[in-house]
């Protein structure tokens, strides 16, 4: 079987930023098929545009745009291409950073897609980070691995314990189509009474209603942004927002960048 030293991924690599630790890598799929492989330390890999398909012994992920993994060192997979241009962003771990913020190096196992919008916010902003380096960098994507590593953990221990049925309907709904829905119209599809809805939605979702259903759009229009055939305002309207400027208000909010601005980090 195949192994990859740290900081070895296939495809063609767009940039790399080596830090204390951590290991960032921006690169185009280029292979067809990568057959069974395993990596020298644990990683994240996020889908930035295009398709792949992720596999190993117990579970295959259909990713796209937006589909987050991590990958624990230790866990063989393969790889299916897809026509499609695609384009991944690599974060890769080494234990000394466990070690130096004090968190086993198998404190998750396995391979694991992670569907929270709040922890995909997360390493978009981490992406950032690295094209915008500065002699802050380190700061800012330790702070925020950190803190998807927190949130993470407890999303692990939420989904392993009792979740009602409702959770679970909002969810796909609202990941499916998050525009256009009235708080009556999700309580009748969740078979519960909307003030129950309203009033327990942060408790599984960890933020209100109308700021899940924003992230969500706000992601998609990430998805789009490297489409350099689509204008923004395109963008915009694709994603259900209602103008241009709440478009930009709604992507700033999470990313404290313009869409403008997001979109030319793409090209470094």
């Amino acid at each position: 079987m195949n192994y990859r030293r740290a900081g070895q991924f296939y495809g063609n690599t767009n940039d790399t930023l080596v830090l204390n630790g951590i290991i960032l890598n921006d690169a185009d799929y280029t292979h067809d098929h990568v057959d069974w492989h395993y990596h020298e330390n644990a990683y994240f890999t996020f889908l930035l545009t295009g398709r792949v398909l992720d596999g190993n012994n117990k579970v295959t992920h259909e990713c796209s745009a937006g589909s987050l993994l991590f990958q624990n060192w230790q866990e063989p997979h393969y790889n299916v291409g897809s026509k499609q241009y695609t384009r991944g962003f690599h974060v890769e771990l080494k234990p000394s950073w466990f070690a130096y913020f004090d968190m086993p190096v198998n404190l998750v196992e396995g391979s694991i897609r992670i569907t929270d919008p709040a922890l995909i916010t997360n390493m978009y902003n981490v992406f950032k980070e690295m094209k915008l380096h500065n002699g802050k960098s380190q700061l800012e994507i330790d702070a925020l691995l950190v803190q998807l590593f927190g949130a993470f953990t407890k999303e692990k221990v939420l989904i392993k314990s009792q979740v009602p049925a409702w959770v679970k309907v909002i969810r796909e709904v609202l990941h499916d189509s998050p525009d256009g829905w009235k708080l009556i119209e999700l309580a009748k599809l969740a078979n519960v009474h909307p003030v129950h809805l309203s009033r327990h939605f942060s408790k599984y979702f960890k933020v209100t209603l109308g700021d899940y259903i924003r992230t969500i759009k706000v992601q998609k229009a990430l998805s789009l942004l490297p489409n350099k055939q689509l204008s923004l305002t395109e963008i915009a309207a694709e994603c259900g927002f209602a103008d241009q400027s709440h478009f930009i208000r709604s992507f700033k909010s999470c990313h404290q960048l313009t869409p403008l601005h997001y979109r030319k980090l793409f090209l470094k």
